[in-house]
């Protein structure tokens, strides 16, 4: 047998009369009477006897197909903040993380190359790869600041830029247009 205490309290109500529209009259509420039945046609329901049913079927033009009349909303304007990035400042913004991104890429190719044990470095273009997404995630999420978003896209676009950096230093090491660093 079930604990009556740990039930939630609960007492028989009323069904709910649902609104219909404007009234010309307040709705009486359930709590005013609280003994009262409701017996008979409610207001929300005597009101629907007196419904001219053929008028809201058949609008103007006599088809059931009439289409709405939509209204734009009207637009608003914020002022002092532009709703965009001008090309330059978004080139600006994303050459600048590119370049730390290419310093990264040639850092951790190098430390790469030339270490004995592999795993350090490959840990920290891991942690690296997961700053990046996590971050441009989380700096994506701020609204209404365009420039923030360009840093957001240059952000999880960093890697590109340090896999092409990263690769351009393999190539160079490859042809032998630099010399190779001794590992160890």
């Amino acid at each position: 047998m079930a604990d009556k205490t740990s039930l939630p309290s609960t007492e028989p109500h009323h069904a709910p009369i649902f609104d219909t529209g404007p009234h010309p009259e307040v709705l009486k509420s359930l709590t005013d009477e609280p003994e009262a039945e409701v017996s008979g046609p409610s207001i929300a329901f005597s009101e629907l006897e007196s419904f001219d049913t053929d008028a809201f079927l058949h609008p103007i033009n006599g088809s059931l197909h009439a289409e709405p009349v939509v209204v734009p909303p009207a637009a608003t304007a914020t002022t002092g903040t532009y709703q965009f990035v001008k090309r330059w400042q978004f080139v600006f913004i994303v050459a600048a993380v590119w370049v730390l991104a290419a310093a990264a890429g040639l850092g951790f190719y190098f430390w790469w190359y030339t270490s004995l044990n592999k795993t350090p470095a490959v840990f920290f273009v891991l942690i690296y790869l997961i700053f990046c997404s996590v971050g441009s995630m989380l700096v994506s999420m701020v609204q209404n600041r365009p420039s923030v978003t360009a840093l957001a896209i240059a952000l999880m676009s960093a890697p590109l830029a340090s896999v092409a950096t990263a690769a351009l230093l393999h190539g160079a090491y490859y042809f032998e247009w630099i010399a190779r660093p001794t590992i160890g």
